[in-house]
C-alpha cells in the first residue's frame, strides 16, 4: 500500500472509505455545499469535501461521480473527470451541473458525492514522426469499432 498523507480542513470532514473491499475508488463525502455562478442559465452547485490531500509524485488522484448519481439525481459532474495532480494540496471539491434547473434532485451535507481512485502514472517524451504504424482501426473514430 501506498500512504497518502490527508488532512482534514473542516470538523465535519469525513476520511475517504472504500464501500466494500473490491471497491476501486475512495467514497468521498460533502462536508459543505454553495452555488456557483450561472454559466447559460444552468445553475451549478459545488461541494466541499473538507478534505485536502497529497497524491505522491508519479500518481493521480481522479475524481468520479459516485455510480449511482444516474438514477437518483439530477446531477452531472461538471468536468465529466477531476483530475487531482501530485502539485495539489487546496481542497478537494466537486462542482455539478443541476440538469433539473435549481429544482433537481441534490445532494446534502453528510451524503457521498463522488470517488477517488489513485492511480499510476507513466512519465513520457513524445517524438515526433512522419508517419505512425498502421493499424485495423487507423483513424476510424467514434462508433468505429461496431455498435
Amino acid at each position: 500500500m501506498t500512504p497518502i498523507k490527508i488532512k482534514k480542513l473542516h470538523e465535519k470532514a469525513v476520511l475517504p472509505a472504500k464501500a466494500t473491499d473490491g471497491a476501486a475508488g475512495y467514497d468521498l463525502t460533502a462536508c459543505s455545499e454553495e452555488k456557483v455562478k450561472l454559466l447559460r442559465d444552468v445553475p451549478y452547485v459545488k461541494y466541499g469535501t473538507g478534505l485536502a490531500i497529497q497524491i505522491p509524485k508519479g500518481y493521480v488522484g481522479l475524481l468520479f461521480p459516485r455510480s449511482s448519481i444516474a438514477t437518483t439525481k439530477t446531477l452531472t459532474l461538471g468536468n465529466s473527470v477531476g483530475v487531482l495532480d501530485s502539485d495539489y494540496t487546496g481542497e478537494i471539491s466537486f462542482v455539478f451541473k443541476d440538469l433539473g434547473r435549481g429544482a433537481g434532485i441534490k445532494y446534502t451535507v453528510g451524503d457521498r458525492i463522488g470517488q477517488l481512485v489513485v492511480v499510476p502514472i507513466l512519465d513520457v517524451t513524445f517524438s515526433e514522426v512522419e508517419s505512425l504504424e498502421e493499424t485495423k482501426r487507423a483513424a476510424g473514430g467514434y462508433g468505429s469499432t461496431g455498435k
